[in-house]
């Protein structure tokens, strides 16, 4: 068993060179909270474990697929792009521009790098995509998003062109909110190679504008292999969200994305008026994600669930994914860490491709270091420096029925411009005579 080290959680180290260790990095995640407040958001002081672990529960008892160890969630059918996504490797998605009609609250697009210059200016794509056919990538899903893609119609409908000559085995997807998809536009789009189409639904909209998305959607369905739908869930609207279900169920949608609801640093007010709150913990593991979505609210996943759970019961043809925050951030964790050549002690998680290793501090090296003697460990498993001995995590097993602690140290890969380095970002406490490695690692 894993025991998350919090603030709470600190003071149940004994050892107090581990927990001086771990206390440092409890410091930062408090530090990077108290910048979330800054910015005008509330946290929300529960963390509704209690009602994810009921709703996880009862969805293993209707055998909805699990996926990516828990962080997505499939009843029926999923989308090969997002299979894919959770390891990122063959796929890369482009957008024209940031421009777009709309302005949604929760838009994430800001936070963009580049966003005010991509506003106004527009990217040559097939250009882009020929410099990555001749590094010699091979892509096999590539999409296009924005922005709003289809304010820039022959520049789309040239993109997929283009995908298709130069990547002809590629998956290809847009993303769009369909205010501007036409009867001609759509076939052209299709003649260009388009594989799949994801609308976007805002909640907020009056019931005319729902009408108006349903309306593209059908007409999408004549022409395009794949037609789904991929949208925020805002706490709140579950049963406007089942209705929703419901209608695309019925215009033969395939499947729908429902995406964790997220805070963009941004926007604090409209969030604040509505009563979003983040979440107590929006990271299990603190670290600067490329994703730009911004931190998860609360009781947006509680939803997800309940949706998938409804879709099941109600029969729907239809699939329903819940894609958590977290699992929209797995894909860059596997291209950081998956096959780099390091120190034998070090384990790459098939849970959530963290690079791993087991540390023991200060009073407990000395235990720890006869016992792994005793157990004939491999010495390249091992390494004592200072007051730390560090160890393959397969080696816990070696330490039980001691009274030892032991830190679950979390590390990425990170390449920059002096080189690259292993960094570690969190540490968790590991009881031996409770540690599973298949379960907890």
């Amino acid at each position: 068993m894993i025991v998350n080290v919090d603030r709470e959680t600190l003071a149940v180290i004994q050892n107090p060179d581990l927990r001086a260790y771990a206390a440092r990095y409890v410091d930062i995640y408090d530090d990077f909270m108290a910048s979330v407040r800054a910015t005008g958001i509330e946290i929300d002081p529960n963390d509704y474990a209690a009602e994810t672990k009921e709703h996880f529960e009862r969805l293993q008892q209707q055998q909805a697929q699990f996926r990516n160890d828990g962080k997505s969630i499939v009843a029926n059918a999923i989308s090969p792009a997002c299979v894919a996504c959770q390891q990122g490797l063959g796929s890369a998605t482009f957008f024209i521009s940031l421009k777009c009609h709309r302005s949604c609250f929760y838009c994430f697009n800001p936070n963009q790098e580049g966003y005010e210059h991509f506003s106004a200016n527009q990217r040559n794509l097939p250009e882009e995509m020929e410099q990555i056919r001749r590094s010699g990538q091979r892509l096999q899903q590539v999409a296009l998003t924005g922005g709003e893609p289809l304010l820039h119609k022959e520049e789309a409908v040239e993109f997929f062109r283009a995908a298709s000559e130069k990547f002809p085995d590629a998956y290809t997807r847009l993303y769009t909110t369909g205010d501007q998809l036409t009867p001609d536009l759509v076939h052209e789009l299709r003649e260009a190679g388009l594989d799949e189409i994801r609308f976007s639904i805002r909640m907020h909209d009056l019931e005319k504008g729902h009408r108006h998305t349903f309306d593209r959607i059908a007409l999408a369905k004549d022409h395009i292999p794949s037609v789904m739908v991929e949208m925020p869930i805002l706490p709140g609207t579950l049963d406007a969200m089942k209705e929703v279900l419901v209608t695309l169920d019925r215009l033969g949608a395939e499947s729908i994305n429902l995406l964790e609801f997220c805070y963009p640093l941004n926007q604090a007010e409209a969030y604040n008026q509505r009563g979003f709150k983040v979440k107590a913990r929006p990271f299990r593991v603190l670290y600067n994600y490329w994703y730009a979505g911004g931190l998860p609210i609360a009781r947006s996943e509680l939803e997800c669930l309940e949706l998938v759970t409804f879709a099941i019961e109600a029969g729907l043809k239809m699939g329903v994914h819940y894609c958590s925050l977290e699992n929209k951030h797995t894909g860059q964790i596997y291209q950081q860490n998956f096959g780099r050549r390091l120190s034998p002690r070090y384990y790459f998680s098939p849970k959530d491709y963290f690079l791993k290793t087991a540390k023991v501090f200060g009073a407990d090296v000395r235990t720890a270091r006869k016992a792994l003697r005793r157990s004939h460990t491999d010495r390249r498993l091992f390494d004592e420096t200072g007051n730390c001995l560090e160890l393959h995590v397969r080696q816990i097993e070696a330490l039980k029925g001691l009274s030892v602690e032991v830190a679950l140290s979390y590390n990425v890969m990170e390449t920059r411009d002096d080189g690259t380095f292993l960094r570690e970002l969190k540490v968790d406490l590991v009881h031996p005579e409770s540690f599973d490695i298949e379960r907890d690692v």
